[in-house]
């Protein structure tokens, strides 16, 4: 049997024992699913660290020490958040409308994971799938599968125990896109969790099943004149989010956008955080290594640390380099490095004031990123509501862009799926959660007599 059909037979295996398993789970309470989601929790928070060195060594992306943040983010930080809340059963009752909310599972979820981000997003997916009473089956990338497949045993194994039904939770071994493509499709599919590349997140809106998919992040940051004296905390921000995992979150920053009055301190206060900025020859020759002639990265460069970026571009840098950043006056295909870079590699314009970085960071977002987010670090309430109009998901205020959309240096929903929103072709702009995998029905009772309809809107004609 080839791969394919391997791999689409363990895809039709896989949803037949979760739809059964569903089946048997289905009618939980919300206390039975959250003794079952705080067992996984248990057994996955100590596994963090090799779960994290795993998937550096299969991936060759990133480094395990960041993965490890990842995982317990995943785990530790999702869970506090979803403890809270409520799910499935009685959601609210409104008195005074005599409306009732009642929270049901979809059933089967088809969880694609990306090979950036493998096990912190098997984590966050089994979680919010098993905490809304849901069965889950994962689809790992091809170069992640050891790692997605040992993350969801663990995870199975303790829901099994705490009382789970078996095939709640699994991964597929044998993956091809034929055979992801089968798990989205079947029949008894409910819904779709869409992360990775874009072929991947194309095939889960063509599945013909609901889907909830993510786009790419070419994530701008403006920089204005009133952080004149926060440069030095504003630059560390922006190294440490671009550096973290080697620049595997596609979430971080892309492209700096600094206000002309404060771009050359902003400049000296990025090389001191350990950022390097590349001539315009090391910039172009970092384009030809990242990106291949049609546009597109090339996948051996994704996740690899500035130095080693630098190397392979054939120039020198200091040992302690963070980040590699290329001063550009355009974006576009022209310039390759203005397009999102999955390593840590950033691109740095200057504005002459603030409508013309409006305007810049315009450019970035609809050059791929249009939907996702974007940074602001100002003290001018003004500029904020400026760049509050341009078409991303998230408006991200004096934070780092990685902690703050993730959802753990401001106040959204910890997630590790953000939605772009119809900008981007998405059913969602908001941080992917539990809530997001429940059909809510309302019980609604009378509370008007329905023979004033009459009354009411015949006098209007």
């Amino acid at each position: 049997m080839d791969a394919d059909l391997r791999s689409i037979a363990q895809a039709r295996q896989a949803v037949t024992a979760a739809s059964a398993a569903f089946e048997k789970f289905r009618g939980a309470s919300q206390e039975t699913i959250d003794r079952i989601v705080e067992a996984m929790v248990v057994a996955i928070e100590p596994e963090c660290g090799r779960l994290g060195e795993m998937a550096a060594i299969e991936t060759r992306y990133g480094n395990a020490h960041d993965k490890l943040y990842k995982n317990l983010f995943n785990a530790v930080g999702v869970w506090e958040w979803l403890r809270q809340v409520r799910c499935v059963g009685v959601l609210w009752h409104d008195e005074t409308t005599k409306v009732m909310a009642v929270g049901e599972p979809m059933g089967v979820v088809a969880a694609l994971i990306p090979v950036t981000n493998p096990t912190s997003t098997v984590i966050f997916k089994v979680l919010s799938a098993v905490k809304a009473g849901n069965a889950i089956v994962c689809a790992p990338h091809p170069r992640a599968v050891r790692c997605c497949a040992e993350t969801a045993r663990i995870m199975a194994e303790a829901a099994e125990a705490a009382g789970a039904p078996k095939g709640l939770i699994s991964c597929l071994t044998e993956v091809t896109l034929e055979g992801s493509g089968e798990l989205m499709r079947h029949r008894r599919t409910s819904v779709v969790m869409a992360t990775g590349g874009t072929a991947m997140v194309r095939a889960a809106y063509s599945s013909g099943k609901p889907t909830l998919a993510v786009g790419p992040g070419n994530v701008p940051v403006y920089v204005g004149p009133s952080m004149v004296n926060e440069l030095d905390e504003v630059a560390e921000q922006i190294i440490n989010s671009k550096s973290f995992d080697y620049g595997t979150a596609c979430v971080a920053e892309q492209a700096i956008v600094a206000h002309r009055r404060i771009a050359p301190a902003l400049r000296n206060e990025m090389r001191l955080a350990g950022g390097y900025f590349c001539t315009s020859r090391e910039a172009d020759r970092l384009g030809r290594v990242i990106f291949g002639q049609r546009g597109s990265i090339i996948p051996s460069t994704v996740g690899q640390s500035a130095v080693r970026l630098a190397e392979l571009a054939g120039f020198d840098t200091p040992p302690r380099t963070r980040v590699l950043i290329a001063a550009l006056d355009e974006v576009g295909r022209q310039h390759p490095l203005s397009h999102e870079k999955l390593n840590p590699v950033l691109a740095f314009y200057e504005a002459a004031d603030r409508d013309a970085g409006y305007r810049r960071c315009e450019e970035v977002l609809n050059f791929g990123g249009i939907g996702h987010t974007l940074a602001v670090h100002t003290h001018d309430p003004d500029e904020v509501a400026l760049f509050g109009k341009l078409p991303a998901g998230r408006i991200l205020v004096n934070t780092p862009c990685l902690y703050g959309g993730m959802g753990y240096s401001v106040d959204l929903e910890p997630s590790f799926m953000l939605g772009t929103g119809t900008w981007s072709g998405s059913i969602s702009s908001d941080n992917i959660t539990a809530l997001h995998l429940i059909n809510i029905k309302r019980i609604a009772y009378q509370n008007r007599p329905w023979r004033d309809l009459w009354d009411e809107f015949g006098r209007v004609g």
